[in-house]
């Protein structure tokens, strides 16, 4: 059966082949890794009753080479492979993420080896990996519970072809016929190398087969990473476990190791990365942690874990207080898994509250990648909201770099009562609002949103130590208490402006909620706010996004009372309506324009903006 790779199957393949890696020597690391998962697999299904139990010891990778053939075989004792799953797993590429993938690829530069060394291990298709070194590459495989086998055979290049094979053992067998740069890995000596830099730490024997006396030799250290004492591990093999875990490129930038004993007993290694993932905003993405019972592989689907907004960490959980032989529904409620999940989480926060206090500019470095993704929990998680709020940064108007809440608090002003926040879609159009202004000359710090999660944690969070968040773009604020040398005297008189209110009212009439005279523009003109009892600005701008239908309330205009403009329009009451009119309108028009809104009537505001220009020549 021949047939052709997908198209991006052949992308990657091309990229691979071609030009992605500069240490070719990762292809072993890849092809062990699938080996590995291929007996975790089967040992769940031996140990939760689904298949006959075999002895654990004859769970085993084995690795030989043919010096005259010129060819190397990797086998597994595994879970094999049916026919559909070959031509699934090996001739097409279904992952999240593929195509920001495929670009970053694409865009790689050779030389930048950090980088590229393990791109492609991150997105689950090392497999590939292999045509680096082999002009063609053979895969033998029967899975578990199946009569026959099938060999799958491809040179990289023409497509793949699939046939039905003869195999006594279930497992796999991956055949590589070494090209001219692949000869190298003919020798039992740079194998043993290879799998003592990236492989020591897998739990299955690696072993090496010497093909003249059949001797077995076995090259890797075989025991679990987790198990080991804290300091019996080194900082390589935790990177390469990371790596392994699909933690992503790069190293980890925090590695939590914990053993718990008591009513509940469980080992837990889970890191952080340093880089950013490239699917981390995919609907898809999970916390990559392996489940394992007493060193048996469980699962790595299973959401209970560590919830969405932790789904950059990887790494196992390991316990013995679960009961496989139940179905995966059961064990998605297990209480156990719960009170695991619940500990986990908490500690993985108080690490993070560590690395915040000891070194800052890490701690910098992680919120940049992380903090939008995280700041997702004091939304969904009630009980962590808290911790989350105190490991928080934001931008604020009185500061260059990013500050804590509690920072902002011991900044405020003595009489201030609430923590001010600005959303907005970025930083450039919030410094740019006129909501600022007057908090800008009061020199009242205000925080800058710009996270879409930011305005959705702010619905169910409405206070920090006792001060409440209070946007300045909704409802009226006042800011008088603030003026430390004003007198009575220095008081608006609204009353003058009685009449200029009225009219562009009427002039405006159901497009706004509300006219007044404001107390916190100073230059601008005008600015729009949300009434009392409506929506955030932000807020009613993302129901839009998600919602075309959704047409939001009304705001209130506000005019600046010391601007030129408005005083000249209050005298022109009575006098010059239509004018009157048409500036109103504009007036309405700019205030959105500022929120980063189109006018309403986008040639009625044009044709308005052409006879000012006119007439002012």
């Amino acid at each position: 059966m021949k047939k052709q790779f997908e198209a991006d199957t052949g992308r990657v393949l091309n990229i691979v082949i071609n030009s992605l890696y500069s240490d070719k020597d990762i292809f072993l690391r890849e092809l062990i890794s699938n080996s590995s998962d291929a007996i975790d697999k089967r040992r769940f299904m031996e140990t939760s009753g689904a298949v006959e139990k075999t002895d654990a010891k004859e769970h085993q990778i084995k690795i030989s080479t043919d010096k005259s053939e010129g060819s190397m075989v990797i086998s597994d004792t595994g879970i094999g492979m049916s026919v559909e799953e070959l031509d699934g797993a090996l001739g097409t590429i279904a992952k999240s993420g593929t195509s920001e993938f495929l670009e970053k690829l694409e865009a790689q530069k050779t030389d930048d080896k950090t980088k590229s060394i393990n791109l492609i291990g991150q997105f689950g298709v090392g497999f590939y990996s292999a045509f680096m070194v082999a002009d063609r590459v053979e895969v033998l495989t029967r899975k578990i519970g199946e009569e026959k086998a099938n060999k799958w055979m491809s040179d990289g290049l023409t497509g793949y072809e699939i046939e039905k094979f003869d195999k006594s053992k279930s497992g796999t067998e991956i055949k590589l016929f070494l090209n001219k740069v692949g000869k190298e890995y003919l020798k039992k000596e740079k194998i043993q190398e290879i799998i003592k830099k990236y492989s020591d730490h897998v739990q299955y024997p690696i072993k090496w087969i010497d093909t003249k006396s059949e001797d077995l030799e076995t090259l890797n250290d075989a025991s679990a990473i987790w198990t080991k004492a804290k300091s019996d591990i080194t900082k390589e093999q935790h990177a390469e476990f990371f790596r392994q875990t699909g933690g992503g490129f790069g190293d980890p930038m925090l590695t939590i190791h914990n053993k718990a004993e008591g009513v509940i007993s469980y080992t837990s290694l889970v890191y952080i990365p340093e880089n950013k993932p490239f699917d981390l905003f995919h609907v898809e993405r999970a916390p990559k942690v392996k489940l394992y019972s007493n060193r048996v592989f469980i699962t790595d689907t299973l959401e209970t874990v560590l919830p969405r907004w932790l789904r950059f960490v990887s790494g196992i959980l390991d316990t013995s207080d679960i009961n496989l032989n139940v179905s995966r529904e059961l064990l998605q409620n297990s209480p156990t898994l719960r009170k695991i999940s619940k500990t986990l989480k908490k500690r993985i926060l108080t690490e993070l509250g560590k690395l915040k206090g000891k070194d800052p500019e890490k701690f910098e470095k992680f919120w940049e990648n992380f903090g939008s993704v995280i700041k997702e929990g004091i939304y969904e998680d009630a009980d962590s909201k808290i911790d989350i709020l105190e490991l928080s940064k934001f931008k604020s108007v009185n500061n260059q770099s990013s500050i804590f809440l509690s920072e902002y608090l011991d900044k405020m002003h003595k009489k201030q009562d609430a923590i001010y926040y600005l959303a907005s879609e970025n930083i450039e159009q919030a410094e740019n609002s006129p909501h600022l202004e007057a908090f800008r000359k009061k020199k009242l710090d205000v925080l800058i949103l710009t996270d879409p999660i930011d305005t959705f944690w702010l619905s169910v969070v409405n206070e920090f130590k006792d001060k409440k968040f209070m946007s300045i773009t909704h409802g009226e604020v006042n800011l008088d208490k603030f003026d430390e040398t004003k007198d009575k005297s220095d008081k608006k008189d609204d009353k003058k402006f009685e009449k200029l209110i009225a009219k562009v009212k009427e002039v405006l009439g159901e497009k706004v909620a509300d006219v007044r005279i404001s107390n916190k523009l100073v230059d601008s003109t005008c600015c729009l706010v949300a009434s009392d009892s409506g929506m955030d600005v932000h807020m009613e701008r993302m129901m839009m996004l998600q919602n075309k239908d959704f047409k939001g309330m009304p705001r209130v205009l506000e005019l600046n009372p010391d601007h030129k403009l408005i005083k000249k329009l209050t005298s022109l009451i009575g006098k010059k309506d239509n004018e009157t009119k048409q500036i109103a309108l504009t007036l309405y028009d700019q205030a959105r324009l500022m929120e980063g809104q189109l006018p309403e009537d986008i040639g009625d505001y044009c044709s308005r903006v052409s006879d000012y220009m006119q007439s002012s020549l």
